[in-house]
């Protein structure tokens, strides 16, 4: 207790409590040079009467192996990136290491090195930028070669000087699309979300399906990554009345598309078949519930955080990693009417 409240103990507080060296509960809290058990049972117990915490960064000054890895995105909250950021922190604990998460709202140049240089203050390990977004690119490209760097992605691209760990949403795109297609629509829309970049996976493998199919793809509709986007598309949608099937940039997006529908008197699926993308919780339990392609985002943090692990072990650069997509067809979907 200090004179002026409750602190939180450090290393020298336990040195007190256990009548010992600093040096030598660190030499304990490290595992570096052998102790007797009862030394080393003393002092654990002075660390849990005080509930001592290790820092991470003390860590890093008495280990020399630095512990601590950053993961930046936009956005923290919505379904892909939340479970991205999940299995991210599930697979880091695993291996010892601590998470530290920025947040980046914007790639307007002084905000991004600001909080980039923020986040460099920390002796980092290394990092992993979610890169759903256009801000995720611009922060891929802020952080220096020297740190390595993973980023978590969606579309397959060219190689570049990161590795990434890749959802392959061409793919998936593409077979939403074929699925369509073979339940005899003539033709297929699409709602589509934002783009990191100018060829997008969900778009392009939708383009590509149609075109393969000899078809000419319909006019794009561009919405945001929310429900109410969507249900402006899907009264532009409602308005004609060739439109039987819609293949929509993400499922919140399709509940707005379905919404909008319905109201103005389109069934789903008798009418129009809409397909959502990524299959958020709640689209099973839609009504109808929700044919959409299931993307593992949890598993996608997992494997990107695994690259980054194998990068600072061993010191050489990973190759990227892909995982494939999977349609799972519920009620939302059916052969257009006659």
């Amino acid at each position: 207790m200090h004179p002026s409240g409750p602190q939180t103990p450090v290393l020298r507080d336990v040195a007190e409590r256990a009548g010992v060296s600093v040096s030598t509960v660190s030499r304990v809290l490290t595992g570096r040079t052998p102790v007797s058990p009862a030394l080393r049972q003393r002092v654990q117990a002075a660390v849990d009467e005080l509930g001592y915490r290790p820092n991470a960064a003390a860590q890093t000054l008495v280990s020399g192996r630095r512990s601590t890895v950053a993961v930046l995105a936009r956005n923290t909250l919505r379904y892909g990136y939340a479970a991205t950021l999940q299995g991210i922190e599930e697979a880091a604990r695993a291996a010892g290491y601590v998470v530290t998460i920025g947040v980046i709202e914007s790639e307007d140049p002084d905000a991004l090195k600001g909080a980039v240089d923020l986040m460099l203050s920390q002796p980092l390990a290394g990092a992993v930028v979610v890169e759903f977004d256009a801000v995720g690119v611009a922060t891929l490209d802020a952080l220096p070669e020297s740190l390595p760097v993973v980023a978590a992605a969606g579309a397959r691209r060219k190689p570049g000087s990161r590795p990434h760990a890749f959802l392959d949403d061409e793919a998936g795109g593409r077979e939403a699309t074929e699925y369509l297609l073979s339940l005899g629509h003539r033709t297929v829309h699409h709602v589509a979300i934002p783009a990191t970049r100018a060829r997008s996976g969900r778009e392009w493998g939708w383009r590509a399906a149609m075109l393969d199919a000899g078809l000419e793809p319909p006019a794009v509709l561009r919405a945001g990554y929310d429900p109410d986007s969507g249900y402006e598309a899907g009264q532009e949608l409602a308005r004609d009345p060739s439109v039987t099937a819609v293949l929509c940039g993400n499922d919140e997006v399709a509940i707005g598309v379905v919404r909008a529908l319905v109201e103005a008197g389109r069934r789903v699926p008798e009418d129009v078949s809409v397909v959502g993308f990524d299959d958020e919780p709640f689209a099973r339990m839609w009504a109808p519930p929700l044919t959409t392609v299931v993307q593992d985002f949890t598993g996608l943090g997992r494997r990107t955080f695994q690259l980054l692990a194998e990068w600072i072990a061993t010191g050489r650069k990973p190759r990227s990693s892909s995982a494939l997509p999977r349609l799972v067809v519920r009620g939302s979907t059916a052969a257009p009417p006659a």
